[in-house]
């Protein structure tokens, strides 16, 4: 059985394209054609991830991925899947490097400020405000920090380290 923390999302099946039962999926990517040549993704029914195989798949219109799954043959067995999330392996993620980074694998890293210092230990990334932030663990206080482009200054993938270069005071606010 594949387990949630084991894969990432890759989006989500938003309608249904034919009555043969194809279904368009809207892929949480800025990189869709990474993912055109799929043979299957697990998709999230009830809590569970079912493998799903895909017969043919093709990129319609940017991140819109039409999909026609194998033993989904019918408008009604495509309904049953709408709205669900599909998932992959965290294997089968395209490697990243330099400064981008996926939010799973900095989890643990410890975080470095150009002025400040360390920081502390990313807990985890909490996304579902505006703005991305790291949520570090400073022995025992929570400090946020917004992952902007520009306060990003290094991955350090190696000795699990993210240098950091936050505007003066910011780090302050979570310590008195």
């Amino acid at each position: 059985m594949m387990q949630k923390e084991n894969c990432f999302y890759l989006g989500k099946i938003v309608k249904k394209h034919s009555f043969k039962g194809e279904v368009i999926i809207k892929l949480d990517t800025d990189e869709p054609n990474l993912y055109e040549n799929l043979e299957s993704v697990f998709v999230d029914l009830g809590n569970n991830l079912v493998p799903f195989f895909i017969e043919k798949s093709s990129l319609s219109k940017g991140t819109m991925f039409r999909v026609k799954f194998e033993d989904v043959d019918s408008e009604a067995d495509a309904e049953a899947i709408i709205r669900a999330g599909v998932y992959l392996p965290l294997d089968l993620l395209p490697k990243l490097s330099g400064n981008k980074f996926y939010y799973h694998e900095v989890i643990g890293f410890t975080v470095v400020d150009a002025s400040f210092g360390t920081v502390g230990t990313i807990m985890s990334i909490n996304d579902s405000s505006a703005q991305p932030l790291f949520e570090i663990d400073r022995e025992g206080k929570e400090i946020f920090i917004p992952m902007i482009d520009d306060f990003i200054k290094k991955v350090d993938r190696e000795n699990q380290t993210i240098v950091v270069d936050t505007p003066e005071g910011l780090i302050e606010l979570y310590l008195d």
